[in-house]
């Protein structure tokens, strides 16, 4: 099923309109930010909540239509690299983020206990794509069960998360460097609140839209190119559609809303691994699981690894790293580049 024929066009134009996609899919995202840091403060939904959940779902849009989009055309690998290779991307993106924040460690600033949940929900919600994987290749209707568990999963978790917050057990301990969310009371009129929430739908449709044309020029530069398409959906599709969170979470991280940046992040992470759900549904040859090969394997391992570091940086605090940024931030920046060189060459 090919949606939008790209066979006449020349190899520069593909690449323009991948570019220009990638273009509105970060400025869309900066736009969602703005409007979702409104919207936490006027409906009294916190900014770790509401960065998981609602930022965390609409800025990651682009990335569930490319891999919906691609399964559905039968490219199951770029629609499960795009899926995995998003949460590693945005996991290092943290490191962006913790270069920008000069004051200390972005992990030592931010720990909170609902960052520590999302974490090992993320960790968790991971395990689920490499049990299916070699677990029978049984499904029903196209769909393998697992797909299922993983939603139910994803729906508990969250609200475990929304109970630690409301009623935490025990809180990271006080120091000068600590950031505490943002509580501001302000209060708007229902015409205000339909407004933010009106802008807020229409930016998530934008930023989709473009997640359709990448999902179509990620296809047609895996054919055209001969790149192996966990290179295509694990780097290139996968940044592209991240770039959102790499935008919102520099940007918060400038305003001091740093539960909300890291939030945003790990939240928005955990609901990204969803897309294999999804992608699983749009996948009509049986379960998308075990069309995939080692490659996206490795690349969740990647993410897993992404993910423990990230939490062990939580944990630890380190105050002062590494030119400025923690020692786990620098050594996620090292893994991931190491990772896609090494997935390049032996490609």
């Amino acid at each position: 099923m090919q949606m939008i024929s790209l066979s006449g066009w020349p190899l520069w134009a593909i690449v323009a309109l991948f570019l220009a996609a990638a273009f509105v899919i970060a400025a869309g995202g900066t736009r969602m930010t703005r409007a979702a840091d409104r919207l936490a403060d006027l409906t009294g939904i916190g900014e770790a909540l509401f960065g998981a959940v609602l930022l965390g779902g609409a800025t990651s849009l682009s990335g569930i239509i490319t891999s919906v989009v691609t399964a559905a055309q039968g490219f199951a690998e770029i629609a499960v690299s795009n899926a995995v290779g998003g949460i590693a991307a945005q996991t290092t993106f943290l490191a962006v983020a913790d270069i920008v924040y000069r004051r200390a460690n972005l992990e030592h600033a931010a720990a909170s206990v609902e960052n520590l949940m999302q974490g090992a929900l993320l960790s968790t919600l991971l395990a689920f794509p490499l049990l299916a994987m070699n677990a029978p290749p049984f499904h029903l209707f196209g769909v393998h069960p697992m797909s299922v568990l993983l939603v139910c999963f994803y729906i508990f978790g969250i609200h475990l998360i929304s109970e630690a917050q409301s009623a935490p057990l025990w809180q990271p301990r006080e120091t000068y460097e600590t950031v505490h969310e943002e509580t501001r009371e302000e209060t708007a009129t229902h015409r205000q609140l339909r407004r933010k929430w009106g802008l807020f739908a229409v930016l998530a449709l934008i930023v989709a839209a473009a997640g359709f044309t990448v999902a179509q020029t990620g296809i047609a530069l895996a054919e055209r190119t001969g790149l192996d398409e966990t290179i295509v959906g694990g780097l290139l599709t996968a940044v592209v559609t991240s770039l959102p969170e790499l935008v919102t979470s520099v940007a918060a991280v400038r305003r001091g809303a740093l539960t909300l940046a890291v939030g945003g992040i790990i939240g928005g992470n955990s609901f990204d691994v969803l897309f294999v759900a999804f992608a699983d549904a749009g996948f009509r040859s049986g379960s998308i699981y075990h069309e995939v090969a080692s490659n996206q394997v490795f690349v969740i391992a990647l993410t897993l690894l992404l993910t423990g570091i990230l939490m062990m940086g939580l944990l630890r605090r380190e105050r002062t790293g590494i030119l400025s940024i923690g020692f786990e931030s620098f050594l996620a920046l090292v893994l991931y580049v190491g990772a896609f060189v090494t997935l390049f060459w032996a490609g």
